[in-house]
């Protein structure tokens, strides 16, 4: 086993010691880019034909719904069947879509309808693959290099949500929707590329303990010795239910990962604080929008020193404080600057706010990478799909109730207050359910236990 650096830039260890892995790595990168390319094409496509911000909000119901619906089958699946299989097939579904989306944009269909389908199918193959792929990194690495590569996979998709988004609005106005989605195509194909080459990563029955789970990036990971088929059906599905029931410190973590979502996720906010608080409009947005993902970024490159944390639990629940008391600085500084819709941008106030979101979107970098690594480390491999699949559910789910909760508070105290009041009462859920479950906080990540 290579050495664990002590440094406090990323660890790259594991793109070093495992090719499978830097190839995953490298494919999703890319790949993640072109997605959120597509995802700013999609909703500029469907406001163009619709003229109706409702029918843009739509899109996200429809991505949300085969996502809840799908997701816990999809990590059964994941469970059932070669992990490799089921991620290379699912990575095709996304590619066909993305190819008919291109369709559509150059036959000049011009219908919302189309893309709402195209949305909802592109969501129902992502909640297979993105289980799928996430349980197969664990079965590439040992157990100690989990916390370095999901500060990786954490880096390269807060990069991908600053880069992808602007890119896609500047192809759009530049050259159109068909080249936007033309060029996702080609983008995905380092995802397919990199599942293509993976080993065959068959799913094992025995609740091994988590190290013996982790098999390494030279083990076989083809052997069908540990493995046999299972059915695929609403029982795999409640058995795994049942499993994370059994298992508090795992179930606390979606948990944790909820009160902060759905208290405390200020995006809903952002349209309104550039017209009515800070000034700049759609630009004040965007810069409010990048903060979030920006502290994503600085916390993954400076994520060294997250390889040597024992106490993971203690480090969520840290990481959400942090979380919900920018988020709560942020609204603060709406309340000081007050509703005044001013003609010109509130320079200090915006440099204040901005701040504030980059701590919280570092603190949540920070509680995703170890949220997913006692997910990965503490769980049999026999579970992982399936509790990969409730995690997929949780994490897109969380921030759409968040955004009907604020939305619904700024409504009634307004936008600032929304805001201090969610980060606030985020933290005191945080530290009740943290003390209603003294296991979690005592998680040692030299013995993992679920």
């Amino acid at each position: 086993m290579p050495r664990i650096p002590t440094g406090l830039l990323v660890d790259t260890t594991p793109l070093r010691v495992s090719p499978s892995y830097r190839r995953l790595w490298w494919g999703l990168g890319v790949s993640n880019l072109g997605t959120q390319l597509t995802v700013v094409a999609v909703g500029l496509q469907v406001y163009e034909l619709s003229r109706s911000t409702l029918a843009v909000g739509v899109l996200g119901i429809c991505a949300l719904v085969p996502l809840v619906a799908l997701g816990l089958y999809g990590g059964a699946l994941v469970d059932a069947y070669d992990r490799r299989r089921v991620a290379l097939v699912s990575a095709f579904v996304l590619w066909g879509v993305t190819g008919l989306l291109a369709t559509q944009a150059w036959l000049g269909l011009d219908s919302v309808g189309v893309l709402y389908g195209l949305v909802a199918l592109q969501s129902a193959a992502s909640a297979v693959h993105n289980p799928a792929r996430t349980a197969i990194i664990p079965r590439l690495l040992d157990r100690r290099l989990v916390p370095a590569a999901n500060s990786l996979s954490t880096l390269a998709w807060n990069v991908a949500l600053t880069v992808g988004p602007l890119a896609g609005a500047s192809l759009v106005a530049a050259w159109g929707y068909a080249q936007a989605y033309t060029i996702d195509a080609a983008l995905f194909t380092a995802a397919l590329w990199a599942v293509w080459r993976l080993p065959a990563i068959l799913p094992e029955t025995s609740p091994a303990a988590p190290a013996e789970a982790g098999a390494g990036a030279g083990a076989d990971l083809s052997d069908p010795a540990p493995s046999r088929r299972r059915g695929v059906g609403l029982r795999s599905v409640v058995e795994g239910l049942r499993y994370l029931a059994t298992q508090p410190n795992v179930r606390t973590t979606f948990v944790v990962d909820l009160a902060a979502m759905v208290l405390a996720m200020p995006r809903v906010l952002f349209p309104a604080v550039g017209v009515v608080y800070l000034g700049g409009g759609e630009v004040t947005t965007g810069v409010l929008t990048a903060g979030i993902a920006a502290g994503g970024i600085l916390a993954g490159l400076f994520s060294g020193g997250l390889t040597r944390v024992r106490w993971q639990g203690r480090v969520i629940a840290w990481a959400i404080t942090a979380w919900g008391l920018c988020v709560a600085l942020f609204g603060g500084t709406l309340v000081v600057a007050g509703r005044t819709t001013p003609d010109q941008v509130l320079v200090v106030a915006l440099v204040v706010a901005f701040l504030a979101l980059v701590g919280a979107g570092a603190s949540d970098a920070v509680s995703a990478v170890f949220r997913q690594t006692i997910l990965q480390t503490a769980t049999p491999d026999a579970m992982r799909g399936r509790l990969q699949g409730v995690f997929i559910v949780v994490v897109a789910g969380g921030p759409r109730l968040g955004d009907l909760v604020l939305g619904g508070d700024a409504s009634l105290v307004g936008e600032g207050w929304a805001a201090v009041v969610g980060g606030l009462l985020c933290v005191a859920v945080l530290w009740f359910v943290v003390r209603r479950q003294p296991g979690f906080w005592a998680y040692d990540a030299r013995d993992p236990q679920a």
